[in-house]
């Protein structure tokens, strides 16, 4: 047996007991925590959310002499949320934990509403400028506000090397890979390629900084979601008659997964469970501590006004976005006629797995031809835009860690994976992603428990403003 065949046995026992045991208790608890120490933030304050996220929304928003604009931030944080998780990562999660899985993601991203709006709250009441006026904010900042000396520098830097390794290389090498796999099926260009077109691409972003990245996210974010959406509607227009049995299996198999995925039904449920908190995760990534880089970048006059915006990234990456290719390859694969209509078995394993599932399900409406092309130019938009946020969140972490000299290196580092991303899939990396992802997890949601009061006290106050506009407006 191989190092590396050593290496990924041990890397996924370990995953195994994160997403099945500690991820899901910690997710889970955070977000019921915040939602109800904020008397459910994510329900009195989702209308609030919206205005602010859509009200103005301008694709050319001004340039800040530091930091970005509300919306700017947003679209930075939703450009790292909507990847490969949305597309390969729910395919895998509907796989192997059946359609209920994807109830299980609408759960996990609920109660993240609740504890994203926490992690944008510190980020912006504990962010810094540096020496050169960049504004520097995230889980690093919180982390040892809530805990001084040094048990908080451990945790931060634990937190830091982990986002790094998880997303800035290890996490870039994934989404890099997914675009050289899907675009070489689609257009027969040779993978290699396309890794020197994501290189200069990337490398002449990365040089621009946080201005240059933020002028193109606003731009790239909703024209990305907006081609997705079509694509997916006028798929469930054509599978209209299957909708109701589509909404049914993800009710149904939640909980009785046993019926499709097969085995006891405390293991299915795990499963299901687990494969849901996991990849509902690495999709929303509420929790993480990744989007509150973004989040701290936003001029607002009040951190409540992004905490009620970065809900709305939530909302927009699961119950849109994902919820979407959830429902077409459900209504299309797993319907009656459908090839895994009776479950994932060894008979399709061959041909279909989460590389080539949504490809797959759009090509049953659009052809198999077209629905190669339609999900590679998708996923190419959603997997660059990650690799853009994804670098930025490591980026600053490496400065906290190693100062702004070492950012050069950082790039150059970064670029390296991205190339090579493109060249061979590998599963280790795969799962190695997984691990730091879930790591970061742990030191992040500590922090949030411990800094609860700070989020709680913007929350409540609003609401207390609010009720006492509404007695003015009552008594004039």
């Amino acid at each position: 047996m191989s190092l590396q065949s050593v290496l990924l046995t041990v890397v996924q026992t370990i995953n195994s007991y994160l997403s099945d045991y500690i991820l899901v208790i910690l997710l889970v608890a955070v977000g019921l925590w915040f939602t109800i120490r904020t008397h459910f933030v994510q329900v009195r304050y989702f209308g609030e959310g919206m205005k602010r996220t859509f009200g103005n929304l301008s694709l050319n928003g001004k340039k800040h002499e530091s930091g970005m604009s509300s919306f700017q931030a947003l679209a930075t944080a939703i450009a790292a949320q909507v990847g490969t998780g949305n597309i390969v990562g729910a395919s895998g999660a509907i796989l192997t934990g059946g359609p209920g899985a994807i109830f299980w993601m609408w759960i996990i991203a609920f109660f993240g509403m609740a504890t994203i709006y926490a992690e944008a709250i510190l980020a912006q009441k504990t962010r810094k400028k540096t020496k050169t006026g960049h504004v520097q904010g995230g889980p690093v900042y919180y982390i040892t506000t809530a805990f001084k000396g040094k048990g908080g520098k451990f945790l931060a830097g634990f937190f830091a090397v982990a986002i790094t390794i998880a997303l800035g290389f290890f996490g870039c090498m994934v989404q890099s890979n997914s675009i050289g796999s899907t675009c070489a099926n689609a257009f027969h260009i040779p993978s290699w390629v396309i890794g020197i077109c994501l290189v200069i691409f990337c490398g002449i972003i990365f040089i621009g900084g946080i201005k240059r990245l933020a002028s193109v996210t606003e731009k790239i974010v909703p024209i990305m979601a907006l081609l997705f959406i079509v694509g997916g509607v006028i798929v469930l227009i054509a599978r209209a008659k299957y909708i109701p049995d589509t909404f049914a299996m993800i009710f149904t198999y939640a909980f009785k997964p046993q019926a499709i995925i097969g085995g006891g039904f405390g293991m299915a449920l795990k499963t299901a469970i687990s494969q849901g908190a996991k990849r509902g995760l690495f999709s929303n990534e509420a929790g993480m501590g990744s989007t509150p880089h973004a989040h701290a970048q936003a001029n607002v006059k009040d951190p409540h006004e992004q905490g009620t915006v970065a809900m709305i990234g939530v909302f927009i990456d699961t119950f849109v976005v994902l919820t979407l290719n959830a429902l077409v390859i459900i209504s299309t694969l797993y319907t009656p006629g459908g090839p895994l209509a009776e479950g994932y078995t060894g008979a399709v394993t061959e041909t279909l797995g989460k590389a080539n599932l949504a490809q797959t399900a759009f090509g049953t409406v659009f052809g198999a031809e077209a629905g190669n092309v339609f999900v590679a130019v998708c996923l190419f938009f959603f997997a660059f835009s990650t690799i853009l946020g994804w670098n930025m969140f490591g980026k600053i972490n490496v400065i906290y860690l190693f100062g702004e000299k070492s950012v050069k290196f950082y790039n150059i580092i970064a670029l390296v994976f991205i190339f090579l991303g493109t060249l061979a899939s590998n599963d280790l990396v795969w799962e190695l992603s997984d691990m730091f992802n879930q790591l970061m997890v742990i030191p992040n949601v500590i922090a949030l428990f411990a800094l609860t009061g700070m989020v709680t006290s913007s929350a409540l106050h609003r609401k207390k403003e609010k009720i006492l506009m509404q007695k003015e407006e009552g008594e004039q």
